[in-house]
């Protein structure tokens, strides 16, 4: 199904558009597509992208192999959808479901979104999470949730725009390493 809404064109199955409240995205000619296996090495290299702005490039183990069998393998753990603007790529967001007890309905949670620098500010981030809301609510999910760090002012500002609200109360804990397999 592919479907056009203020000027973005969202092709995933099940989306509908903008949410109710929600104002049009600035960028014309957006199309947010579901990956293909095709698209592994794209999305490795928007990781990497990502993983520089973060100053995170350093802890970056991802290879093609293992991304495709995490998104296409016979058991996919994480989705992806490419924006792209006349079959260029100016970004992505790779996302998973959770479950909420409490609420006790599945979620979305956002692993990661990036916009290319030279298409920030023109409406595709939030044609991402647009479309992302829109699968949340398709898919009977109770909430589309993600983290940002601490550091990063314009996109926490961005966030606060759309109505997310920070989770003060919660502190992310990781185990990974050696501590995770003393475990």
């Amino acid at each position: 199904m592919a479907q056009i809404c203020n000027n973005i064109l969202y092709t995933a199955e099940g989306t509908s558009g903008m949410l109710a409240g929600m104002n049009a995205p600035q960028s014309t000619d957006c199309t947010i597509r579901p990956a293909r296996r095709e698209d592994v090495p794209l999305i490795l290299s928007l990781i990497r992208e990502l993983a520089e702005y973060e100053r995170l490039s350093h802890e970056v183990q991802a290879t093609e192999e293992m991304l495709h069998a995490a998104l296409f393998g016979d058991r996919p753990a994480a989705e992806v959808v490419i924006s792209e603007v006349h079959g260029e790529s100016t970004g992505f967001a790779l996302f998973f479901h959770n479950f909420s007890t409490f609420v006790g309905r599945p979620g979305i949670y956002l692993e990661d979104l990036y916009v290319r620098p030279a298409f920030r500010g023109r409406g595709h981030g939030k044609a991402l999470l647009v479309h992302l809301a829109s699968l949340a609510r398709d898919r009977g999910c109770g909430r589309l949730e993600w983290s940002v760090l601490n550091w990063n002012a314009p996109s926490i500002a961005f966030y606060r725009s759309l109505g997310a609200r920070p989770m003060d109360d919660w502190t992310v804990y990781r185990l990974d390493g050696e501590a995770l397999e003393s475990l």
